[in-house]
């Protein structure tokens, strides 16, 4: 899936964003392996997420909120 804003930076806040939002499992799986690679994309990730918490229907960024809260704690 081709997402937006991956233009000058392959994953700015907006690029992960669309990738949460709009993304499929294969998207998710290259978001994992880029959060591995790059742990600076975690805090971002995270910042992300936490504007869409409020939402109880959000359940895309509930997950990822949880899955990098995870990371955190486990560092």
């Amino acid at each position: 899936m081709n997402h937006r804003h991956l233009t000058h930076e392959r994953f700015t806040a907006p690029a992960l964003d669309d990738i949460v939002s709009r993304g499929g499992m294969d998207d998710w799986q290259t978001l994992r392996h880029e959060l591995d690679a790059h742990p600076e994309l975690v805090g971002k990730l995270e910042r992300i997420c936490l504007a869409h918490s409020s939402d109880p229907f959000a359940q895309r960024y509930h997950f990822w909120l949880e899955y990098v809260r995870r990371r955190i704690q486990a560092a």
